[in-house]
């Protein structure tokens, strides 16, 4: 995220972060007090669409919005966290909140929340929920922060789908050490009386999930069980109960993401209350934005570095997964264009597992540019980040700055390269912000 300030809602967000000496805090309590005070606005939104996972949550509500909207509807979007700006958490009948409209969101909970002790994603998820409950709209896609059981977002009462995408490892310092404890606290939003549509998960996490669905008698909807997806050459074959149908590939890159677009049409299954045509969906499919996702940057300073041929691209995963999901389209380029070596440039959070990420990408990274996310207090530094890289046997260097790391980059090699700039969405969106 950038760290730049930008208006008046800048200004407001900062005031919002020192409400709660923790950045974290797993709880509902503080989030229904406050919502109480707005109105309960949760109690009167248009159908919800709960997303909760590990990975490719917003990858899967890009894909819903997209198919939906080309269908006609009106659709309401919460997202976390953004890349750039703030307004990108809160889409407003396809469009992002408008710098006023934030404005007077964050006062009027600011106001009503007094001096309470509340967490930053806390407030501005029941702004975000008065926002959606005072506009109205046909659907809200409503992605979790983290976990699932005690988010700031499990406060509907009776979503009308619930999502849970793949499971693994990540935040286990505040969701738990194992697959199986996450999967629980993931299962969280499960509500009685409202379908669940399940990606293929990990054993233990699917045991979980299957426990906590027969506990609530909730009717789960499962990858490979009830609905599959695979790409048959240059189409995405989808097949559910009603037989199979024929979609072009999507339209985010990477091999990866056919799971997930299967995902999103599953989940449009289970949507009664908003119908999508096969054109909507196969429109969906393909036109589908996510910025950070395996983009390549086509324009800016950055590239004006780099000699004819060469690529820029950014990721923004920081988790054992969504290595697996780099390692899936680096062995495309590597199909492509087997002379075309992958450099990495990787900044990372301190609550993150750097030797985990780095781990999958050793046999695919030429080397590696460690450095610190620019403006990130929590960022680890370059040097931890090196000795990660050198115990798995990663060629790599500290360098001062993303574009001190492309320069040396273009030094090491000869020919034209790719550059993957990875590890975490905040450097992702510090460098969308500063470079394009």
């Amino acid at each position: 995220m950038s760290p730049i300030l930008h208006k008046q809602s800048d200004l407001i967000l900062q005031r919002l972060m020192s409400l709660h000496p923790k950045i974290i805090d797993l709880s509902l309590g503080r989030v229904l007090a406050l919502l109480e005070k707005l109105g309960d606005p949760q109690n009167y939104l248009p159908p919800v669409v709960h997303v909760a996972g590990t990975n490719a949550k917003g990858s899967v509500i890009a894909y819903m919005r997209a198919a939906l909207e080309a269908e006609g509807y009106g659709v309401h979007v919460h997202i976390s966290p953004h890349l750039v700006r703030f307004n990108e958490r809160i889409r407003l009948n396809g469009e992002l909140i408008s710098e006023a409209a934030l404005s007077e969101l964050l006062e009027g909970c600011e106001k009503i929340n007094t001096d309470d002790p509340i967490t930053f994603f806390e407030i501005t998820t029941c702004a975000a929920l008065v926002a959606f409950a005072s506009e109205p709209a046909d659907v809200v896609l409503l992605e979790t922060g983290l976990g699932g059981r005690l988010d700031a977002t499990n406060v509907i009462r009776q979503p009308a789908v619930t999502v849970l995408t793949p499971i693994s490892l990540d935040h286990q310092q505040f969701l738990g050490d194992t697959i199986t404890q996450i999967a629980r606290e993931k299962a969280g939003i499960l509500k009685r009386g409202t379908p669940c549509v399940v990606a293929k998960q990990p054993g233990e996490a699917m045991q979980s999930i299957i426990a906590t669905a027969q506990d609530l008698g909730v009717a789960l909807y499962r990858q490979d069980e009830d609905w599959s997806v695979h790409q048959a050459g240059k189409e995405l074959i989808y097949q559910n109960p009603r037989g199979c149908t024929a979609h072009p590939l999507p339209n985010l890159v990477g091999p990866h993401q056919i799971n997930n677009a299967g995902i999103a049409l599953a989940a449009l299954d289970r949507l009664a209350a908003c119908k999508t045509s096969l054109v909507a969906r196969q429109t969906g499919l393909s036109s589908a934005q996510w910025p950070g996702r395996m983009q390549r940057i086509v324009k800016g300073p950055l590239l004006d570095l780099l000699p004819y041929g060469w690529e820029i691209w950014i990721d923004g995963g920081h988790n054992e997964a969504a290595a697996q999901a780099i390692v899936g389209q680096a062995q495309v380029w590597r199909v492509d264009a087997p002379r075309k070596p992958l450099y990495g440039i990787f900044g990372m959070l301190n609550s993150k597992q750097p030797k985990a990420f780095l781990k999958p990408l050793k046999a695919h990274i030429a080397n590696m540019s460690c450095i610190v996310i620019p403006g990130e207090e929590n960022a680890l530094k370059p040097e931890a980040l090196l000795t990660a890289a050198q115990c798995i046997e990663i060629p790599a260097t500290i360098c001062r700055s993303v574009e001190h790391a492309v320069a040396e980059q273009v030094i090491l090699s000869p020919n034209p390269a790719r550059i993957l700039i990875c590890g975490s969405l905040h450097l992702a969106g510090t460098v969308l912000a500063n470079h394009q």
